[in-house]
C-alpha cells in the first residue's frame, strides 16, 4: 500500500557516511606499511579481535618499534612484500610488482584460510620520503576490490571504501579495565585533526560512570533474557526492545504487570521493557552501581527493598524504591585570600551547591561572607598540638554529612594540593566510598609574591623557583635547598620559625645541625648574608604587610614591626628586588656578583629593611 502524499518522511541528504561497528573475530585485517600509522591501525584491528597481517618492504627490519614488539608478543605476523612470489601464469601487465605479488598472495592455495576482510594501505601518507606512488596505490586498490575486500588508503580519499573514526574506548575508573562503550567521530574527510579534538571534548563532557553503566545494562539484559536467572530464552522479543545502537524506539509504552500465567516469552518481553526504560530514565551514576540482586528485583517489578509495586515510567528515581543518591565532597581552594581571586568553580561550589562548608581557620571572612546564610559553616579548630585531631574531625564530619546526602565543601586556603593536605583527604574519603572532586585554587605561592611586586621568575634574575615548607609533619624541621643565584625560593608556613629557617640557610655545612628526620637542615651551599628576602603576611588582603630585608637582618626586622599577621610566607632570592623602582634585571650577568652590596643598598634605600602596608589602590572594587 502506497503512503499518502500528505505523509512527510525525512529527505536523505548525501555526503554522510554509513557509520558501522564491526566485530572481526575469525577475520583478518591486512595492512601495507609498518610505520607508526600502521601500528595504530594494527592496534585498532586487534582491539576488534581481528587477526592482523602486515606487508611491508623490508619486513621487520624496517618496521617501527611497536610493530616489532607486537610481533615478538605473537599478536601479528609481518611479511616482507619483496619476498612474495609473483604469479607466472596470471601475470597482469596492468599491475606493478607489489600489486602482482599481493594478488598472487591472496589467491595462492595455501592461504585460503586467511579470510581478509579489510585492507589498509598506510605507506601512502603525505610527507613520507618512501611514499607509495599514486599508480601503485590504484593497482593495489583494484586487486583488493576484485576480491570484495574493503580498502582504506591513507591520504587518497578516492581510494577509500571506508574511513577510520577518531575513537575513544571508555575504561572503568575503579577496575582499570575496558568497558563495551566506544565513541567515534568522523568529519567525512573534512578535518581529521578537528575530529580528534571534537572527540576529546565529547569524552570530557561525559560522566566517568558512563562506561560502567553500559557494562551493568549489558549484564541486566542478559539477566532479562533468562527465566528465574537460569533458563536461557532465545525467542525474539518485541522489535521496540531489540533495536541495536541506532534504534529510535520509545521506551514509554506501559509495561504489563507480571501475572502467574505468563509464558516464558511474555516474561522475557516484560523484563526487556524494564531494561529499555531503566536505560532511558535512570541516572548514569545509579546504573553504574547496580548489583545483580538489585537487577533481579527490578526485573521482577519490585523495589530493592523487596516491596513489589507497579513501576510506571517516566517516574522519578524514587518511585523505583531507590535510595537518594549519596552526597558529594568537594575539596576547593580559596586562593590567597582576596575574594576576587576565587575561581568560578569554587565560587559556584560555595554559593550554589554547598549544604555544609568545612573551612580551614585561615580562610578570611571576606570569602566566608559569600556563603549563603542558610548553609552551615564549621571552622577547623586547628592550633598547636591539636592539628592532627582537628584534621581528623573535619574529615569525619565530611563523610558523615555525605552519607546523609549532603554536598560538602571542604574549603582550604590557596590551592588544596599545595601543602593543603588534600592528598590525605582524597585517600580518606575514597576509602569510605566517596570520590572527592578537587577544585584547584590560585596558589598563595604564586599570588603572594605577585601582590608584593615580586616575580618568582624574571629574565636576567631568576630562571627557576622552588616551593617548600618551613615546617615538617608534627612541627619537625625540614631540609631546605642550598643557594642558587638564579633561583627564587618560596617558603610557606615558615614565618613563625623565621630564626630557625634563616639559621638553616646561612650556617656553613660543618655547623648545620640535623633536622627532625636526621638529615642536615640544608642541602647545598650556604646563602650569602646579603641575599634579598621578603616576608609577605596576609597576602592579597587589605592589611597585607611586606617586610623586605636581607637574610642577615630580617629577624631583627620582623621583631621591630610588632605582632605577626598570619598567614605568612618567605621569598628568598634576587627576584625580590627585580621590579623595585626602575628595576634591576642584570643579576645574572657575568661578574654581577661584584655589585651585590650596592645593588642591595639601592634596593633598601640605605636601610636594613623596609616595611610596606596594604594593597595597591587599584584593587579596590575588584
Amino acid at each position: 500500500m502506497l503512503a499518502s502524499n500528505s505523509t512527510a518522511f525525512p529527505t536523505p541528504k548525501g555526503g554522510a557516511s554509513l557509520i558501522l561497528s564491526f566485530r572481526l573475530e575469525h577475520k583478518t585485517t591486512l595492512i601495507l606499511g609498518a610505520d607508526s600509522l600502521a601500528a595504530s591501525r594494527v592496534f585498532a584491528a586487534l582491539e576488534a579481535d581481528s587477526k592482523v597481517l602486515v606487508l611491508s618492504k623490508g619486513g621487520l627490519k624496517t618496521a617501527c618499534n611497536e610493530i616489532r614488539w607486537r610481533t615478538e608478543q605473537g599478536q601479528l605476523n609481518v611479511v616482507d612484500i619483496d619476498t612474495l612470489p609473483e604469479s607466472s601464469t596470471t601475470k597482469q601487465p596492468s599491475l606493478d610488482r607489489d600489486a602482482e605479488a599481493v594478488d598472487y598472495f591472496l589467491t595462492s592455495s595455501g592461504l585460503t584460510e586467511i579470510n581478509v576482510s579489510f585492507a589498509c594501505i598506510t605507506d601512502t601518507i603525505l610527507g613520507s620520503s618512501k611514499r607509495r606512488t599514486r599508480v601503485s596505490a590504484e593497482m593495489l586498490y583494484k586487486v583488493f576490490r576484485a576480491r570484495g575486500i574493503l580498502v582504506n588508503t591513507t591520504d587518497m580519499p578516492d581510494l577509500c571504501d571506508f574511513s577510520f573514526t577518531s575513537t575513544h574506548r571508555f575504561e572503568n575508573a575503579d577496575s582499570g579495565g575496558t568497558t563495551p562503550l566506544q565513541v567515534g567521530v568522523t568529519t567525512n574527510g573534512q578535518g581529521c585533526r578537528l575530529a580528534g579534538r571534537i572527540k576529546r571534548e565529547i569524552v570530557a563532557r561525559l560522566p566517568r560512570e558512563v562506561g560502567p553503566a553500559v557494562e551493568k545494562i549489558g549484564r541486566m539484559r542478559m539477566l532479562a533474557k533468562k527465566e528465574d536467572g537460569d533458563l536461557q530464552y532465545d525467542e525474539p522479543v518485541d522489535q521496540e526492545d531489540s533495536y541495536d545502537d541506532s534504534g529510535v524506539a520509545t521506551p514509554n509504552r506501559p509495561v504489563p504487570l507480571r501475572n502467574k500465567s505468563e509464558t516464558a516469552s511474555e516474561s522475557a518481553r516484560r523484563r526487556m521493557k524494564w531494561v529499555a526504560q531503566i536505560s532511558e530514565y535512570w541516572p548514569l551514576s545509579k546504573l553504574a552501581r547496580l548489583e545483580d540482586d538489585e537487577m533481579r528485583l527490578l526485573l521482577a517489578g519490585q523495589s530493592p527493598s523487596g516491596e513489589e509495586k507497579d513501576l510506571v515510567f517516566p517516574p522519578s528515581v524514587h518511585s523505583l524504591g531507590v535510595c537518594p543518591p549519596p552526597g558529594r565532597i568537594f575539596l576547593v581552594g580559596s586562593g590567597p585570600g582576596h575574594p576576587s581571586l576565587l575561581t568560578l568553580a569554587t565560587h559556584t561550589a560555595l554559593t550554589k551547591h554547598a549544604n555544609l562548608v568545612l573551612s580551614d581557620k585561615l580562610v578570611p571572612d571576606a570569602v566566608l561572607a559569600l556563603i549563603p546564610k542558610g548553609v552551615e559553616v564549621r571552622i577547623a579548630r586547628k592550633f598547636p598540638g591539636n592539628a592532627e585531631g582537628a584534621q581528623n574531625e573535619m574529615m569525619e564530619a565530611a563523610v558523615e554529612a555525605a552519607h546523609r546526602g549532603l554536598t560538602v565543601v571542604r574549603l582550604k586556603q590557596g590551592d588544596p594540593v599545595v601543602y593543603g593536605r588534600a592528598g590525605e583527604e582524597v585517600l580518606y574519603f575514597r576509602e569510605r566510598g566517596f570520590e572527592p572532586i578537587v577544585v584547584p585554587g590560585v596558589s598563595s605561592a604564586l599570588a603572594g609574591p605577585t601582590f608584593a611586586g615580586i616575580p618568582v621568575t624574571q629574565r636576567g634574575v631568576a630562571e627557576s623557583f622552588m616551593v617548600c615548607t618551613g615546617v615538617g609533619r608534627k612541627g619537625k624541621e625540614v631540609q631546605l635547598p642550598g643557594y642558587e643565584r638564579g633561583r627564587t625560593l618560596v617558603i610557606l608556613m615558615g614565618v613563625a620559625r623565621l630564626a630557625q629557617v634563616i639559621g638553616a640557610l646561612l650556617e656553613v655545612p660543618s655547623d648545620l645541625p640535623l633536622s627532625g628526620n636526621g638529615t642536615q637542615r640544608r642541602a647545598g651551599v650556604a646563602y650569602p648574608p646579603h641575599t634579598p628576602i621578603a616576608l609577605i603576611e596576609r597576602a592579597s588582603m587589605p592589611d597585607q604587610r611586606v617586610i623586605e630585608s636581607t637574610l642577615g637582618n630580617v629577624v631583627r626586622a620582623l621583631e621591630s614591626v610588632g605582632e605577626q599577621r598570619p598567614p605568612g610566607m618567605i621569598i628568598v632570592g634576587w627576584s625580590a628586588l627585580a621590579l623595585w623602582a626602575k628595576g634591576d634585571v642584570e643579576v645574572l650577568n657575568e661578574g654581577a656578583e661584584a655589585d651585590d652590596t650596592e645593588r642591595v643598598r639601592h634596593w633598601l634605600g640605605g636601610s636594613d629593611w623596609r616595611v610596606r602596608e596594604g594593597l595597591d589602590d587599584g584593587w579596590e572594587g575588584l
